[in-house]
């Protein structure tokens, strides 16, 4: 399917993943709104994004408050106008032992990684619904399928998106919104490396751009396909 001037918001878009895939979807045709809460990556991205031939806009915010979320989606909708696509990509990872890590981050980690999800699908939905069909990719882990040590919030977060992503596929594909769940492995972003996940060697490692593809080539899918969820995973790390 042509995806040529659909208009799509990632976020936390400014970096890793979300920049590849908004780089991705741009070389595709589709306008691009990128939220986040580093406004100079924001900008840079941005800039990169419009060589590419297409428009191009940014929000910032931080998606775990709800009401700047729905204010940043709605900028971005004026800017776009409207929204075909949502790429529900932002998140965090703190990793440490039960025992360790204060309630204060375990807690900001589910803030964030599922309460975000759930702001901005909940803001986009008007736009799509409205329009009769969209597309929503919420951005969970493998680490959401099988938690593991030191990594309490993180992998509870994503079980979270999870169930969350499947209720909302349940709801909305009804209205022509297909909702699809992903639960990558270990891919070289900033978070991985810098959380000693991964030395992150393009040999042997899933590089942002190898996510961006997949997810290019899912919403390019007919419409009258649903891909429910995936994984990938590296070959042999």
């Amino acid at each position: 399917m042509n995806i040529n001037g659909k208009n799509a918001i990632i976020t936390g878009g400014g970096r890793g993943l979300g920049k590849a895939v908004a780089l991705a979807l741009a070389a595709e045709g589709v306008h691009i709104g990128i939220t986040g809460r580093n406004e100079e990556n924001l900008k840079m991205t941005v800039d990169e994004i419009r060589k590419l031939g297409v428009n191009a806009g940014y929000a910032v915010f931080s998606i775990d408050n709800e009401i700047h979320v729905k204010a940043g989606i709605e900028s971005l909708a004026e800017q776009l106008g409207g929204i075909d696509i949502l790429i529900n990509n932002a998140g965090i990872g703190d990793f440490g032992s039960i025992e360790d890590m204060p309630s204060e981050t375990w807690e900001q980690v589910v803030k964030t990684n599922l309460f975000g999800v759930y702001y901005a699908a909940k803001a986009v939905h008007p736009f799509m619904k409205s329009k009769g069909e969209g597309d929503i990719i919420n951005v969970a882990s493998t680490a959401g399928l099988k938690g593991g040590p030191n990594m309490s919030a993180y992998a509870a977060s994503k079980a979270a998106v999870i169930s969350l992503s499947q209720s909302m596929m349940a709801e909305w594909r009804k209205q022509n919104i297909r909702v699809v769940t992903l639960t990558p492995s270990t891919i070289a972003s900033d978070m991985s490396i810098q959380g000693g996940l991964t030395d992150g060697n393009p040999e042997k490692v899933l590089q942002p751009e190898d996510f961006a593809e997949w997810v290019r080539d899912i919403l390019k899918m007919n419409r009258r396909a649903l891909i429910a969820n995936g994984s990938i995973f590296s070959t042999n790390p």
